[in-house]
């Protein structure tokens, strides 16, 4: 029987990234069984294109018990590393399993470029590395026009603008997936795939899987990048 229970040891780390001095919050050993979730995943199928998101890929239902079984420690970590006000409690947005299969040729211009999941500031990724395999990490920009590293509601005029008026003035991004810095994003920091590691950070903190499209792309459940993501705010 799978157990999706935490490990007895997980391996906390904190590292604040750019000028913001954002947390970014890394848990590795995470699950006492990793292959567990993996099974369900490979066995649950379900995979299907979300055209109500911007995500390159495909998605599947992820089971309760996985975010019942880190919420304790996550919640803990959001509230400590995060100032979060006592008063606001934790509310799950969204939660799914998650794999790459777009093309690079394929992308749309927001495919191409760093991203960010939401303008408020209570709002958080919990990102889960399942699979074996060198596959790509997450990266962290600073957009070079504005400096913003966050994209907060009372920056997301300015960010929108001066991001379409860099592309007017120097074309569209090329069709491949951001994996480090060019003229129009600095990566600030990035944290490498690991099998069993937990990534959490600010939905508003500009982002972007970096991915090989030789390496990472697979709409093969059993082999590929595959990741956990939960999505949280604080009401």
């Amino acid at each position: 029987m799978r157990d999706v229970s935490l490990s007895s040891a997980p391996e906390i780390a904190i590292e604040r990234i750019g000028r913001d001095q954002t947390p970014v919050v890394t848990v590795d050993n995470l699950l006492r069984d990793p292959p567990g979730l993996v099974t369900d995943a490979i066995n649950g199928g379900g995979f299907e294109r979300d055209s109500a998101s911007a995500y390159p890929g495909v998605k599947s239902p992820l089971p309760l018990d996985f975010y019942q079984a880190i919420s304790p420690l996550c919640t803990t970590l959001l509230y400590r590393q995060y100032r979060i006000p006592a008063t606001r409690k934790v509310d799950v947005v969204d939660s799914f399993f998650s794999q790459v299969t777009r093309r690079p040729e394929d992308l749309s211009v927001l495919q191409r470029v760093p991203h960010y999941d939401s303008n408020d500031r209570f709002f958080f990724a919990l990102l889960f590395y399942m699979t074996e395999g060198p596959f790509g990490g997450t990266g962290f920009f600073r957009h070079r026009p504005t400096g913003f590293e966050r994209i907060s509601s009372a920056r997301s005029g300015e960010y929108i603008a001066s991001a379409e008026a860099y592309m007017a003035r120097n074309g569209l991004p090329p069709a491949r997936y951001t994996t480090g810095s060019d003229e129009h994003y600095e990566m600030i920091a990035a944290v490498a795939h690991r099998p069993n590691r937990l990534v959490i950070y600010p939905g508003n903190l500009l982002h972007s899987g970096l991915i090989d499209p030789e390496r990472d792309i697979s709409a093969d459940a059993s082999w590929g990048r595959l990741t956990a993501n939960v999505f949280v705010t604080f009401r």
